[in-house]
């Protein structure tokens, strides 16, 4: 009995060991995007994707033909939701880091350009894990993509030559 659950267990962990060095590098990208850190200084990022992995092996015997990269997007894209909600100014008080391409969206409008645009999720399916309606997740989704492609501009440059003179 005790072999069986030996021989069970290596299996179980050289299947989980197979799909995260398939899948590690993807999500851990879909993490440090929504952290909006630095993709070499993603402490946050990586928290969030061990938290996230962990629960998929936790869970990894009950799959039963579920995708587990599907599983780990979910529980990571809730987890960050969820700290992004309580602790509102992204994953905890940090600020994005400036060199984000993601930095100038709110943690909400990162979340949803991810899962609907990294990750190719549908709108259907992004509304529902979020809990959302998807007419709100498609504006939040245009409203982010129109940011990152215009973004908003700074103070209007002073004007040269032009001097008021005070009498």
């Amino acid at each position: 009995m005790r072999q069986r659950q030996a021989s069970q267990d290596a299996r179980r962990a050289r299947e989980f060991e197979a799909f995260v060095a398939g899948a590690g590098g993807r999500l851990l990208h879909a993490a440090t995007l929504l952290t909006a850190e630095a993709p070499d200084d993603n402490p946050r990022a990586r928290r969030l994707l061990t938290l996230s992995l962990a629960h998929t092996y936790a869970c990894w015997d009950r799959l039963r033909g579920e995708d587990p990269y599907d599983r780990t997007r979910r529980y990571l894209a809730t987890r960050f939701a969820h700290g992004a909600w309580h602790q509102y100014g992204g994953l905890g008080g940090a600020r994005p880091h400036p060199s984000s391409p993601l930095a100038a969206l709110a943690p909400q409008e990162r979340l949803v350009l991810v899962l609907r645009l990294y990750e190719g999720v549908a709108e259907e399916q992004t509304a529902a894990l979020l809990g959302l309606a998807a007419e709100r997740v498609h504006t939040i989704c245009d409203r982010a993509a129109a940011t990152l492609l215009h973004p908003p501009r700074g103070p209007a440059p002073a004007m040269g030559g032009a001097k008021v003179v005070a009498s």
